[in-house]
């Protein structure tokens, strides 16, 4: 005996209804920046600029939600334009894309606003701050904005570095949501302008109510980083921890400073009597004239 239309509907609701949750489980960012800050930044008034470019070998194969972007095979990247405004305040332009099937297909873009403690390349103790704002399309995200704010820990020496990024990914709308993407890395220098390090980004999921283990993103990266040139380069390969990552991940940055602006004493005077860094410590913020 056949069954009915409407029981036939009805089993298709409840499949429908059982494979929701799991697609909603699955991680639902392009990987267009692969990256742990460390609180350098742009001199002031100088630019600088990044490419970012990120190949998925061996992903997942299905959308992490419905038309959403299939990460197997794509490329994920973006441009990072940023600028120093001052000594511990630099600002940034993304405008991340993605490659799959042949298609090329914009995420529309992202600001950036970073604080840190400044020279931090020669503290042997260093922390920032960067908010991220984000307007994305719907073939990458369910949400049309999101904020990012990535707090910068990080203690180095001579041979040793050590940073974490204890990143809160928040997305708005319907589909919003809180979510804990931590990042951390630990590199060693084995010459001037030449180190290798290991790199962790995770995706536990909603704060308070973190997915199931199989449902995160653990992913662990070999990374090396060194100058070409006058390009800065940072380059690795990543492997996917649980089922619910992406396996086999290949990541470049390229980056290039702009020759810093000659100085200008006048321009110095406007700067003293600019804005106050709000990373600084009481102590020096009160040293200022």
């Amino acid at each position: 005996m056949k069954p009915s239309r409407h029981a036939m509907r009805c089993q298709l609701c409840l499949l429908a209804g059982a494979a929701l949750p799991v697609a909603l489980a699955q991680p639902a960012k392009a990987t267009d920046e692969i990256q742990v800050y460390n609180a350098d930044i742009a001199a002031p008034g100088q630019f600088t600029i990044q490419q970012h470019l990120n190949y998925v070998a061996v992903g997942l194969k299905d959308p992490p939600f419905p038309g959403g972007l299939v990460s197997n095979h794509s490329i994920n990247g973006t441009p990072e334009f940023a600028y120093g405004v001052t000594d511990w305040w630099e600002v940034g332009l993304y405008l991340p894309f993605a490659i799959q099937d042949r298609q090329f297909l914009s995420d529309s873009f992202k600001l950036r606003s970073l604080f840190v403690s400044p020279n931090a390349a020669q503290r042997s103790f260093f922390y920032g701050v960067n908010f991220e704002f984000s307007n994305t399309t719907p073939k990458f995200s369910q949400s049309r904005f999101g904020l990012e704010i990535r707090p910068i820990i990080g203690i180095r020496n001579a041979d040793y570095e050590f940073i974490v990024n204890p990143i809160v990914d928040i997305s708005f709308g319907k589909y919003g949501e809180a979510d804990f993407t931590p990042a951390a890395r630990l590199a060693r220098k084995l010459v001037p302008d030449l180190s290798v390090g290991l790199e962790y980004y995770a995706d536990f999921g909603e704060i308070g109510h973190f997915a199931k283990l199989v449902d995160q993103q653990h992913t662990l990266f070999a990374v090396t980083d060194f100058k070409l040139g006058v390009f800065d380069v940072n380059f690795g390969v990543g492997y996917g921890l649980t089922p619910a990552s992406d396996r086999f991940v290949i990541k470049t940055i390229v980056g290039y400073a702009f020759p810093v602006p000659s100085a200008n004493p006048a321009a110095g005077d406007r700067a003293a009597a600019g804005p106050v860094n709000p990373m600084a410590r009481p102590s020096s913020r009160l040293a200022q004239p």
